[in-house]
C-alpha cells in the first residue's frame, strides 16, 4: 500500500517541494528539497511516474529524470490549476501535479532536445533584438513629431531620413536634440547589425540540419520559418497527425458548443504565437505567387479557388494551416514535399 507509483514535483529556483503518491492517490511521502537535493533524492526513488509543470527549466529537468529511470509528463499549468484543492501552497501545488499526471486524456508537453532549445533561444534573443529596434524606432518618429517633423511608418523611412535631418541646418532641430537623433540612429544601426547577424546564424544552423532543408521545401518555408517550426515539433513523434500540430498552434476554428449545437467560432490562436504569425506570412507569400504567376499545381489552385469562395484572409488562414500539418508529415515520415 506504500509503494510510491506517481510523484509531483513542483519546480522552483531554489526550493522544490514533492509530494509522492501511491496506487490508489493517498499520500506517502513529501518534502522540500534544495536544487542540489533533487537528482540525488530521484535516484535513490524507485521508478515511477513524475509529474512537473511546464514552466522555466521543465524541459532539463525532464531530461534529467528521465535519465535516472522515470517516467516524465509535463503538463500546462492550466491543467494542473484544476486539481489545486484548499489554500494555495508548495505542497498542494506538488499534490495537484502528482494528480494530473494521472489522467489519461490530458495531453503532456513534449520535451525539448538540446539543438531544440539551442536554436529556441537564437530565435527569443532576435525576436528580443527586432522589438527593441521597434521600440527604438518608434521613440524616435515620436520625439521628432514633438519638433513639428511627421514622419510616415517603416524602418526604411527612419533610415533614409534620420540622415538627412541630422545634415539640414534649418529644420529647427536644436544642437542638443540633434545629439540624442544622432546617438538614437547609432543604436538602431547597432541593432540591425545583431538582428542581421542572429538571422546568418539562424540560416547557417538551417543549412546544416537535415530536417530543416526538408521543411524548406514546401511551399512558404524559408529558413527561419522552418528553424521555429523544428524548435516547436521536433520530429513530430509527439502528435497523431498533422492536425493535433495546426491545433497545437492555434490555427483550427474554437468551439462554443452547448446543447448539441454545434458553434465554431474564429481560430483560437493558441500556442506559439510567433510559428503562427510566421505560417500565416508565409501562406500571404504562396497566395500571391499563385496569382501573380498563374501557377497550376495542386496546392496553389486549392489556394486560388478558396479565396474565391471564401476571401483573401480565410484562404491564407487556411493555407497556413495545411503548411503546418504538411511540415508534420515530413518531419515524421523522413520525406520531402512534392508538387502535384
Amino acid at each position: 500500500m506504500n509503494k510510491i507509483t506517481t510523484a509531483g514535483l513542483d519546480l522552483a529556483k531554489n526550493n522544490f517541494h514533492v509530494v509522492c503518491t501511491n496506487g490508489s492517490g493517498k499520500i506517502v511521502r513529501k518534502r522540500m528539497l534544495k536544487r542540489a537535493q533533487v537528482l540525488p533524492y530521484f535516484a535513490q526513488l524507485p521508478s515511477c511516474l513524475v509529474g512537473i509543470e511546464a514552466c522555466s527549466g521543465a524541459h532539463y529537468w525532464h531530461r534529467e529524470l528521465a535519465q535516472l529511470g522515470h517516467q516524465v509528463k509535463q503538463l500546462p499549468a492550466q491543467y494542473v490549476k484544476a486539481f489545486v484543492r484548499g489554500n494555495k501552497n508548495d505542497y498542494n501545488d506538488a499534490l495537484a501535479i502528482a494528480e494530473a499526471v494521472r489522467q489519461p486524456e490530458l495531453r503532456p508537453v513534449s520535451p525539448k532536445t538540446i539543438p531544440q532549445q539551442d536554436i529556441q533561444a537564437l530565435i527569443r534573443l532576435r525576436q528580443k533584438a527586432i522589438a527593441s529596434r521597434t521600440l527604438l524606432s518608434n521613440q524616435l518618429r515620436g520625439l521628432l513629431a514633438e519638433y513639428g517633423i511627421v514622419l510616415h511608418p517603416g524602418m526604411a523611412v527612419i533610415r533614409r531620413r534620420i540622415p538627412e535631418l541630422l545634415e539640414d541646418a534649418d529644420n529647427g532641430l536644436s544642437p542638443l536634440f540633434r545629439e540624442c537623433l544622432a546617438e538614437g540612429y547609432r543604436q538602431l544601426q547597432d541593432l540591425d547589425g545583431v538582428i542581421e547577424r542572429y538571422t546568418r546564424k539562424l540560416t547557417h544552423w538551417s543549412q546544416q540540419h537535415e530536417a530543416c532543408q526538408r521543411l524548406q521545401s514546401i511551399p512558404g518555408y524559408g529558413s527561419i520559418v522552418a528553424s521555429v517550426y523544428f524548435s516547436q515539433v521536433g520530429n513530430g513523434q509527439d502528435y497523431r497527425r498533422g492536425r493535433d500540430v495546426s491545433a497545437s498552434l492555434g490555427l483550427v476554428p474554437a468551439q462554443h458548443s452547448s446543447g448539441g449545437k454545434p458553434r465554431l467560432l474564429g481560430i483560437s490562436k493558441r500556442g506559439n504565437g510567433y510559428l503562427r504569425s510566421l505560417l500565416v506570412h508565409g501562406a500571404r507569400a504562396v497566395l500571391r505567387q499563385a496569382e501573380r504567376q498563374g501557377k497550376t499545381d495542386r496546392l496553389s489552385l486549392w489556394a486560388l479557388r478558396l479565396k474565391e469562395k471564401k476571401g483573401h484572409n480565410k484562404a491564407v488562414v487556411a493555407l497556413a494551416n495545411k503548411m503546418a500539418r504538411m511540415g508534420w508529415v515530413i518531419l515524421n515520415q523522413h520525406t520531402v514535399y512534392q508538387a502535384r
